[in-house]
């Protein structure tokens, strides 16, 4: 018979919640403050936001198949496509969306602020003006 061995140290987890949209926005600062100033510097009118899911709008513009099928969004004018012509414009933003996030951080190897710090990093690079396709042609050159 297979006796079970518990360690005391196994069930440290268990007062561990996820972090709430507070935390969650904290994170998410965090990540970014650590980004090279060059980076940030190009970054200073781009507002950054998070929420549990993306709202009905988002979904449905996006086709959405669930609401945990997007984790950030970049929503505005990439940097190269402005122009001082064109009309008073929303500020570019950034959307994480923290359960769809906490759900891929769930089912993956990675830490939740690799995961963060990777979307984040992935919708900047929309507000400069990169295509999902750029994007992941310079995260293989990386890798």
């Amino acid at each position: 018979m297979l006796k079970a061995t518990v360690r005391p140290d196994l069930f440290d987890w268990r007062p561990v919640r996820a972090p709430s949209l507070e935390e969650f926005e904290a994170l998410a600062f965090e990540a970014y403050r650590k980004l090279p100033e060059e980076f940030r510097a190009l970054c200073r009118d781009l507002v950054i936001r998070v929420d549990d899911f993306p709202n009905d709008d988002v979904a449905e513009a996006m086709k959405l198949e669930s609401e945990f099928d997007l984790l950030g969004l970049f929503q505005g004018v990439g940097i190269p496509f402005q122009s001082d012509s064109d009309p008073v414009k929303m500020p570019n933003m950034i959307w994480l969306y923290r359960r769809p996030i906490l759900d891929y951080w769930a089912e993956h190897e990675e830490s939740l602020g690799h995961i963060v710090t990777h979307v984040l990093v992935h919708e900047i690079g929309h507000h400069f003006g990169l295509s999902d396709d750029d994007i992941e042609a310079i995260e293989a050159s990386v890798d």
